[in-house]
């Protein structure tokens, strides 16, 4: 392991994905760095000591790209030039001999060209002069002829490359030990994950450490999902340390031969986020609920937002989806977001389904959408926009002769893993949805890109799939979305997935949009969805239907019979039938469950979005709204973070209190009597419904009123 890590200081990550003006910063071919690092994290599976690599295609970074910037001095310039690779300068068309690490520019206008080449690591430089910097205005080619902006993170010191990034880690005590006659048990308390050390280790013989997230899987020697063995052979005490980072809370540690040691701790390895976000309530289970589900979430955001810290430690993209929905109101850390959008897009040519999946594909597009919406980096979206297309360009080669999508060789059609019999052939209604909303985003984002004729294509195809959704899909006698239809054939079958999002997408008019409430959402008898995962979605749907009270219970009951449990982090499962080591199993593995996964740690975006009731309406909340919902609690109060600051929000029945950084919105609420408020004008909507501008930046609005809710 390097003992030299690369620190990123917190408010790096929640900054723009942009240098800063003026100053200097490391720059690359963009989703190069990303795909580069990604490839190196995903590939540190293993099981039991096993290589076990991701399924699907692994690109590579372009080996040698060009990068060029015009500049226009004032007076005679010497700049700086480091770069990772080997590389030639032209000045004005002009090489420059030699390998220059410094370089003399007159006065007035010229053209600067940086060719790198590197087979083993990124092409990158650092440009620093009085004047001229490297930043993301500089543009790069891998010489297809075509330049676009370079890409960047937070690499702003010359001496800290790019490759040489790696995660911080910082010392942890083991809260318990217990020696046993061969073998020590070390807990660490909760969930964890790093590098396990062992103090004044000595001797000779095999070490063999046993990992586990619960005290049963780090005990059982032959079941465990992880272990470390290794051979040591030390005649003087020494402190050591593991080679590779595991999760775990508790290490089985056993020592042949001679070996002994003092004592065991370790090195925690994280990602440092600040959390902006913020949240409290009358309900202590709540309260716990939302720091269980933050922590959750820190775990499962590395150098990527993956699944869970355990198993796979991959990049999914429905996984990815979730994490950014919730980091959104937990760090507001932009550059994890794009970091893992280029991740997962990979190089042209497309040969398959993001992650081999369907839904995956389409939760990418959704995923720029959101990126934009929350952000307002419309500069991401244009660099993106032919990854789009070409992404795009593969989906709509694969609609069959009814323009719709369904599973073809080499297809993973996902949707959930579900506890019941749910068909994955044919036309699935879901599948066709989310199509359906890839295709509206790809009509904005063609917008965004000065292609105005494009978006107009694909509003088009977005309007006929919906129509089509409708006449092939839709059941008047089962007021839902039936599940499929096979050559032709409706299916009976109603499962929620089609049904949640088309709440949450708002497809439905109000007559139908009640009928799945009722006949779905809210009908006991409908098929139970048993994962966190589609839990995310089906509790934000019932929000979305102003059920906060309803949604209340549920998250009190699920996620709160985890903690009863015992977790310390949410799980990628939970059933409340099962019991005992029964939680552990999954895949048909006794341990095959990650007991720390993305997925779970929902609550954080369902209780900022409908409990506080912060969300955007325009880009970067350049315009937003503000709409609380008590949901049978007694009060709330916390914070969202946004691109331009914060909104602070507290509510119980009588007081509103809203603080907001920057933008503008309005302040929704129900109010049995007329309201007051201390600055601004209340203004009534409805009966008994009210708003109040929110344009005074850092000023606190205060109303009091009557809950009616």
């Amino acid at each position: 392991m390097k003992t030299t890590k690369l620190l990123l200081v917190g408010v790096m990550l929640i900054s723009a994905a942009f240098a800063r003006a003026g100053a200097a910063t490391w720059i690359w071919y963009p989703g190069d760095f990303e795909i580069r690092l990604s490839n190196n994290m995903q590939n540190r599976r293993t099981e039991r000591g096993a290589f076990y690599p991701p399924f699907w295609r692994m690109d590579s970074h372009y080996v040698l790209v060009e990068f060029f910037k015009t500049v226009d001095l004032e007076a005679p310039e010497e700049v700086e030039i480091y770069a990772e690779g080997e590389y030639n300068v032209k000045l004005d068309g002009r090489l420059q001999f030699g390998k220059l690490d410094r370089l003399h520019i007159p006065a007035g206008r010229h053209r600067l060209n940086i060719r790198v080449y590197n087979q083993l690591v990124t092409p990158a430089i650092f440009v620093r002069g009085k004047t001229v910097a490297s930043d993301t205005s500089w543009l790069v080619t891998f010489k297809d002829t075509e330049f676009v902006n370079a890409g960047s993170w937070n690499f702003n010191d010359a001496q800290a490359t790019p490759s040489q990034f790696s995660l911080p880690t910082t010392p942890k005590a083991a809260a318990a030990t217990e020696r046993g006659e061969a073998s020590v048990l070390v807990d660490f308390g909760q969930e964890t994950f790093g590098f396990l050390k062992l103090h004044g280790l000595k001797g000779k013989g095999n070490l063999s450490v046993y990992y586990g997230e619960s005290r049963e899987e780090a005990l059982d020697t032959a079941g465990c999902e992880t272990l470390d063995r290794l051979y040591v052979d030390r005649s003087q005490p020494e402190d050591f340390v593991t080679s590779a980072s595991r999760a775990f809370r508790y290490a089985n540690i056993a020592g042949g031969g001679t070996l002994l040691f003092d004592s065991v701790s370790m090195l925690y390895e994280y990602m440092p986020e600040v959390y902006r976000g913020a949240f409290r309530c009358s309900d202590e289970e709540l309260n716990r609920i939302w720091d269980i589900s933050a922590y959750t979430l820190q775990l499962s955001t590395r150098e990527f937002f993956i699944d869970g810290i355990k198993r796979d430690r991959w990049i999914w993209s429905g996984d990815a989806y979730q994490s950014f929905l919730m980091s959104y109101y937990l760090f507001f850390d932009a550059p994890s977001v794009t970091r893992t959008l280029y991740a997962l897009r990979g190089k042209d040519p497309v040969a398959s389904h993001i992650n081999t999946i369907m839904d995956y594909t389409f939760y990418w597009f959704m995923g720029v959408y959101d990126y934009y919406l929350f952000t307002g980096d419309e500069r991401f979206v244009r660099q993106m926009y032919p990854r789009m297309e070409s992404l795009m360009a593969y989906a709509l080669g694969r609609r069959n002769a009814n323009g719709m999508l369904e599973g073809l060789s080499g297809d993973w059609v996902f949707v959930d893993w579900a506890e019941f019999a749910m068909s994955k052939k044919g036309e699935l209604s879901f599948e066709q949805l989310l199509f359906c909303r890839s295709l509206e985003v790809m009509a904005t984002c063609a917008e965004i890109a000065g292609n105005g004729e494009r978006a107009a294509t694909y509003a088009a195809l977005s309007q006929e799939l919906k129509q089509k959704l409708f006449d092939g899909f839709w059941s008047n006698e089962k007021n839902a979305f039936v599940h499929n239809r096979e050559g032709g054939r409706q299916s009976s079958q109603v499962t929620p997935y089609a049904n949640i999002f088309a709440v949450l997408l708002g497809y439905l008019n109000a007559a139908q949009t009640q009928a799945v409430k009722q006949s779905v959402l809210l009908n006991p008898d409908a098929l139970k969805i048993t994962t966190p995962y589609m839990r995310f979605y089906e509790l934000e749907a019932l929000c979305a239907l102003g059920e906060q009270e309803h949604v209340l219970k549920e998250m009190k009951s699920y996620w709160g019979g985890m903690l009863k449990l015992g977790a310390t982090s949410f799980w990628e499962k939970y059933d409340p039938r099962e019991s005992g080591a029964q939680h552990l199993a999954m895949y048909g593995r006794p341990y095959g469950r990650s007991l720390c996964h993305a997925w779970g740690a929902s609550p954080l975006y369902l209780l900022g979005k409908y409990y506080m009731g912060v969300q955007p309406l325009k880009p970067g909340y350049g315009e937003f709204c503000i709409k609380p919902n008590l949901g049978g609690l007694q009060w709330i109060e916390g914070k969202v973070p946004t691109a331009g600051g914060d909104i602070a929000v507290y509510a119980d029945a009588k007081t509103i209190r809203v603080t907001a950084d920057a933008g503008q919105g309005f302040l929704y609420f129900c109010s049995a009597k007329k309201p007051k408020a201390n600055m601004g004008a209340v203004e009534k909507v409805g009966d008994n419904e009210y708003r109040l501008l929110i344009s005074e930046h850092k000023k606190q609005y205060v109303v009091t009123y009557r809950n009616a809710q």
